[in-house]
């Protein structure tokens, strides 16, 4: 695959009909892609398949609100996030992703399934807001990794802060 692309600034959208749907094996690699998808984020299936998901990320995307997806579908839950995705060409997209594992029959995850629909503007700037925060937290230590401890933290305390949890506080945006 080719360098990554640089952030445009510029953000592309898509329609409220149209669904994102991808999948990957345990360890993040895109395994299936749908047309929506493609067309999107610029990128054809020879060029995605294989390839990490994090192909799509943005670099003003938290890296904490990954780990909490992660942890979230690794313990066989499903998981709402709002998310910042990049195109092969560098512009910025925001969906509503709904994450969930996929199982075989004895009852194993096997692989991962995502569906991102378009967000409503409202959700995405208080999701901006927050997610510039948290950035700015995992970037300020000198160590990457207590970075992201401090970012989780600071998300976990958010939420115990309103009483809910992470899917409650996405979906009330």
């Amino acid at each position: 695959m080719a360098d990554r692309p640089k952030p445009t600034g510029r953000e592309v959208t898509f329609g409220d009909d149209e669904i994102i749907v991808s999948k990957t094996d345990l360890r993040g690699r895109i395994t299936y892609v749908n047309d929506v998808f493609m067309k999107i984020a610029g990128y054809n299936e020879a060029e995605l398949l294989g390839q990490p998901h994090s192909i799509i990320r943005h670099p003003d995307m938290p890296r904490c609100v990954f780990k909490l997806l992660w942890d979230t579908i690794q313990a066989k839950q499903e998981i709402f996030a709002y998310v910042l995705n990049m195109t092969a060409k560098g512009d910025g997209y925001w969906v509503l992703a709904h994450v969930t594992p996929s199982y075989n029959d004895a009852g194993e995850i096997i692989s991962y399934h995502s569906n991102r629909r378009k967000p409503s503007g409202t959700a995405v700037e208080k999701a901006r807001g927050l997610y510039r925060d948290l950035l700015a937290i995992e970037k300020s230590p000198d160590s990457r990794k207590d970075g992201m401890t401090a970012a989780v933290d600071k998300l976990f305390e958010i939420l115990a802060q309103k009483g809910v949890s992470y899917d409650e506080f996405v979906l009330s945006l």
